[in-house]
């Protein structure tokens, strides 16, 4: 049985499909502190069964001791986390207790349960403003921001420990900008409050919900000014966590793997392909940089290729429809349900 923490968030909703496509029994725990139970609902409807959850904090031993002993729990996918960067620099005790001391409580309880394989969601950010694109696995770090920090403490967390105990068997698993939503439009990405990402603040304002997109800043040096990311399909990045579930047993050393489609698309190229598949004129304005953004970010995905055998498949096209599906259907995201 697998444990999914976050597994009620937007990528861990869509991950646990992903396992039960692939026939994976899975339990999933969450404090829905920015996540919704109406998710897992949703999922179950796709998967046709109920999903096992148990609503619990990963700070707290109790908690978490419960499911182990409830389920005979064998590996962990890690997704719980807080994940805003504006709100890590205004709240950085915040995250620090959440992210850090959570995985080192959830890691005290694996191991006394003799559990010892975790896939660690980390974050393209560990690689802070990288001097060139695309970027490899052994670019040195750095980050901009405390949620990247948190990102960067935990894998150095998880490769202490892999060194005290060989034992342990760890996968870090690197994001680019996850996008996109699940084909049926039931289940996609619900932020609270103004988004802090750009596609759910697209998205919204293609609804009606928000007046215009601030693009935050025209002055980088890229194609057009704007910010350049690799935005990967957030079915294509579950399927990426299948994949090192499954490659998880063979390990001798810590795995640490990005996950991205190799393309850079600037904040402008995703807004005109968003206004090509959904018909909606996107207005905008150009507002000041953020603090701690940087001129471009994309990966090297081959890695991940030949270790994994996992590569992204789905267009920005694609992205953008799946988008626009689910929030044309779900104008409120969860909510009034």
């Amino acid at each position: 049985m697998i444990l999914v923490t976050g597994g009620a968030g937007y990528i861990g909703s869509h991950t646990c499909i992903e396992l039960d496509n692939e026939g994976l029994d899975f339990v999933v725990f969450d404090n829905l502190c920015n996540s919704s139970k109406e998710s897992l609902k949703r999922v179950s409807q796709i998967i046709g069964k109920d999903v096992k959850f148990i609503e619990g904090d990963i700070r707290n031993e109790t908690d978490l001791q419960k499911i182990f002993d409830l389920y005979d729990i064998d590996s962990v996918i890690h997704f719980a986390g807080l994940k805003a960067v504006g709100e890590s620099i205004e709240k950085p005790l915040a995250y620090y207790d959440n992210n850090v001391i959570g995985t080192i409580k959830l890691c005290e309880v694996m191991a006394q349960n003799n559990c010892k394989k975790i896939v660690f969601s980390s974050s393209a950010t560990v690689y802070g403003d990288p001097h060139t694109t695309p970027i490899t696995e052994d670019f040195p770090l750095s980050t901009t921001n405390p949620y990247g920090r948190t990102k960067l403490f935990i894998e150095d967390i998880l490769k202490d420990l892999f060194t005290s105990d060989h034992e342990w068997k760890v996968i870090l698993l690197r994001y680019f900008n996850p996008i996109g939503a699940h084909k049926s439009g039931l289940i996609g990405e619900d932020p609270n409050g103004i988004p802090n990402n750009l596609m759910p603040y697209i998205s919204q304002t293609a609804v009606g919900k928000l007046e215009q997109l601030s693009v935050f800043g025209d002055d980088y040096d890229t194609h057009d000014g704007t910010g350049v990311r690799d935005y990967i399909h957030v079915v294509d990045l579950a399927e990426g966590h299948v994949k090192a579930i499954e490659k998880i047993d063979s390990l001798e050393n810590v795995l640490t793997v990005n996950l991205g489609t190799g393309k850079g698309y600037s904040v402008l190229d995703i807004v005109k392909a968003f206004e090509k598949v959904s018909e909606k004129k996107i207005p905008y304005k150009i507002t000041a940089r953020r603090n701690g953004d940087i001129a471009k970010c994309f990966a090297d995905p081959s890695y991940a290729k030949s270790v994994l055998g996992w590569e992204a498949k789905r267009s920005i096209d694609e992205m953008c429809e799946d988008s626009w599906r689910w929030q044309s259907k779900n104008p409120n995201g969860y909510k009034n349900n």
